[in-house]
């Protein structure tokens, strides 16, 4: 479940929850799990980002996307906080530490943000796996 929340955070509450973990247990795993990934991928942010630059140059495939357009007008708007709010829910935890790199942002800002979100998501994801997953299975 630690594992699975680094990579998509939905995954975690409802592991946690198909596994019968309580609701400290689940929300602590899946926070954890995101800000292990966040970590690391702040640190290694921009040689990420040059690798899947230099992908898209042999590719040739155009550089901005109707995707990344949104990603910067929401970032305009709503600044780290909105990245940070969409991450759990719309982008990976490895998606959005690496586009809050590029546009930027400070490692610790980055780090900052991403747990308030993590613990927001996290409370009211692992809530809403562990209170009605029963529903899902019937």
């Amino acid at each position: 479940m630690f594992l699975l929340s680094t990579v998509k955070f939905l995954g975690g509450p409802l592991a946690g929850a198909s596994m019968g973990l309580n609701f400290w247990s689940t929300m602590g795993l899946t926070v954890a799990g995101m800000m292990t990934s966040v970590f690391i991928f702040s640190g290694i942010g921009r040689v990420w980002m040059q690798h899947r630059q230099k992908q898209r140059r042999l590719r040739r495939a155009p550089i901005f996307t109707k995707r990344s357009r949104n990603i910067i007008k929401v970032f305009r708007k709503f600044g780290m906080g909105g990245i940070a709010f969409l991450t759990p829910v719309l982008l990976s935890p490895i998606g959005g530490t690496v586009i809050a790199t590029l546009l930027g942002v400070p490692r610790q800002r980055i780090l900052l943000h991403m747990l308030w979100s993590a613990v927001l998501w996290g409370g009211a994801l692992t809530f809403a796996s562990v209170h009605f997953g029963h529903m899902i299975g019937h």
